[in-house]
């Protein structure tokens, strides 16, 4: 097998949404920069360029608040007169204002679920858009996911929606630009993470260790191994995968009625006090 199997080294890719070393994003510009690949880096604010500056040294930092279609524009304006062309894109951006508690998902406001739109999704399809000039004939453009949007987890709340919408976006833009190119588009779908983003959703932590033990393995899903599915469909070795997402999600989806957990259920429920006859 090559040294460089995926076919990375000196290929150009837009990483959007480091945060810290924490991140999706990260994980994946690390990767991708081991492989040999040029990162161009994009955050949402002056503050996160500093800060991002200290973990990246002298890598190409843009700012880009996607909240703003004006600031999308003016990125892809920035980056014309710097560069010719990009080989991939990677879109690791999400929102949700969870800042008045958990709430049932038929109470969510108006200005919470477009807003989140806004950020998380519609930005997916801004970002292509603006951006298509630049992206090689055969790019390859990768979103950040969650591992199903079937399970309706009640303090996820309405961002399970907003991802729906994320991963319908990919055969819709795959289609489009097939017109004019062989653009691909694809998202990685992985269950649990330890993020900082995930710490400000409601109740994440039990249900954190809830899934690491619903996993077939007992552990939970790395983002290392969330970058390293990215680097794949960054790389001309994914060419035929196209409008698809990846779950990563260690077997967790198949083994909810895992007799541990059936077992640990009932031990718990024991416990319980018992209604009255």
């Amino acid at each position: 097998m090559p040294a460089d199997f995926l076919q990375l080294e000196g290929r150009c890719i837009l990483v959007f949404g480091v945060a810290n070393r924490k991140s999706v994003a990260f994980h994946v510009a690390k990767l991708l920069e081991d492989a040999g690949a040029e990162v161009v880096y994009v955050v949402r604010s002056l503050a996160r360029r500093k800060s991002v500056a200290n973990l990246v040294g002298d890598a190409a930092i843009y700012v880009c608040d996607v909240e703003y279609q004006e600031q999308i524009d003016q990125l892809a304006s920035d980056l014309a007169e710097r560069y010719d062309v990009f080989q991939g894109v990677v879109h690791s951006i999400a929102f949700g204002d969870y800042s008045e508690g958990p709430r049932p998902f038929h109470e969510t406001s108006k200005t919470q679920m477009l807003r989140a739109f806004d950020i998380s999704c519609f930005s997916f399809l801004s970002i292509s858009n603006a951006l298509k000039e630049l992206l090689a004939t055969d790019a390859s453009v990768v979103t950040v996911s969650i591992s199903t949007t079937r399970m309706a987890s009640e303090n996820y709340g309405f961002m399970g929606p907003i991802k729906a919408a994320l991963d319908s976006c990919l055969p819709f833009l795959a289609k489009s630009f097939s017109r004019f190119s062989e653009v691909r588009f694809n998202a990685v779908a992985p269950g649990l993470l330890k993020t900082s983003a995930s710490a400000g959703i409601p109740g994440y932590i039990d249900s954190y260790l809830y899934a690491e033990q619903a996993t077939l393995r007992g552990r939970a899903v790395e983002t290392s191994e969330v970058a390293s599915a990215v680097a794949f469909l960054l790389s001309p070795r994914s060419s035929g995968v196209n409008a698809q997402r990846i779950v990563i999600d260690a077997g967790m989806e198949v083994n909810y009625f895992d007799d541990r957990l059936i077992q640990g259920f009932l031990a718990g429920s024991r416990n319980l006090p018992q209604a009255p006859d």
